[in-house]
């Protein structure tokens, strides 16, 4: 990270975002919500916007769709475009049309839709890194059961239990499921090819790939904490659920800089 950070003028521009950001929305979001771009729900939406926009830049220097890398990139970007849109919408239905919780929405087009993006985006990241996830061994088999299948417990205790199935909304129950689902397949994925790649390109992709990791951990915490919080009638706009977004938005951006730094090893090795 300080490394990106030294080197990378956009990573200083993201960390300075955060800065200004964090602090507009600690010293008072109920004065910041007058206007729908006033708001800091609506307005910090801009870091997964600029990380989707760098992102798509730095997949070109890989090759873009040329290459698998490039194209893993890519599919990050667009995950954090597609949140951009649900960030947007969700805005839009909570201060133009003052729905307090408008979930489900049109914005969950964008918000779930970055999960299937960070599916095979994770898949592409673990093939360009070297490292073949597969069932092969005993270690791999007894990773890839406990790793997913620990996530969902976790969403099922805090979440889940005691759930009260509403048949005439089949689009929340949908939903409310396939959000920790998914979300456990793709942090599953990531973490596999972390563990994978401890030797693979002599480890250079190593803590770039656990910066991705901790990034998509973030948003699983961040839709999580939507889901339990709307779920209880506790979600607010402009609350901690918003901080938790830019964070995830912040290091995904940070992470997908990290790439660009690869690029740059590889080529002068």
């Amino acid at each position: 990270m300080i490394e990106v950070l030294k080197k990378e003028w956009k990573a200083q521009i993201a960390l300075v975002l955060l800065f200004i950001l964090a602090i507009w929305w600690f010293i008072g979001p109920q004065v910041s919500q007058q206007r729908f771009f006033g708001d800091f729900p609506s307005i910090y939406a801009v870091m997964a916007l600029l990380g989707g926009i760098w992102g798509i830049g730095i997949a070109g220097k890989w090759g873009g769709v040329k290459s698998v890398m490039g194209k893993a990139i890519i599919m990050f970007s667009l995950g954090l475009l597609s949140q951009v849109f649900g960030q947007l919408a969700y805005a839009y239905l909570s201060f133009y049309k003052h729905i307090e919780v408008p979930y489900p929405s049109i914005g969950d087009v964008g918000y779930f839709g970055s999960i299937p993006l960070y599916i095979y985006a994770t898949l592409l990241l673990a093939k360009a890194s070297g490292a073949r996830i597969n069932l092969q061994s005993f270690t791999h088999k007894i990773r890839a059961v406990l790793i997913p299948l620990g996530m969902l417990t976790i969403a099922y205790f805090f979440f889940l239990q005691g759930y009260e199935f509403d048949w005439t909304n089949p689009i929340k129950i949908f939903l409310d499921f396939g959000y920790p689902m998914g979300q456990a397949v793709y942090i599953s994925i990531a973490l596999l090819t972390f563990l994978l790649s401890r030797n693979i390109l002599g480890g250079i992709m190593r803590d770039k790939i656990f910066f991705i990791l901790f990034a998509l951990f973030i948003q699983f915490l961040s839709d999580y904490t939507f889901l339990y919080q709307s779920s209880r009638g506790t979600w607010s706009v402009g609350g901690v659920n918003d901080y938790m977004y830019l964070v995830a938005y912040f290091f995904m951006t940070l992470g997908l800089l990290q790439l660009k730094t690869v690029l740059e090893k590889l080529k002068n090795k």
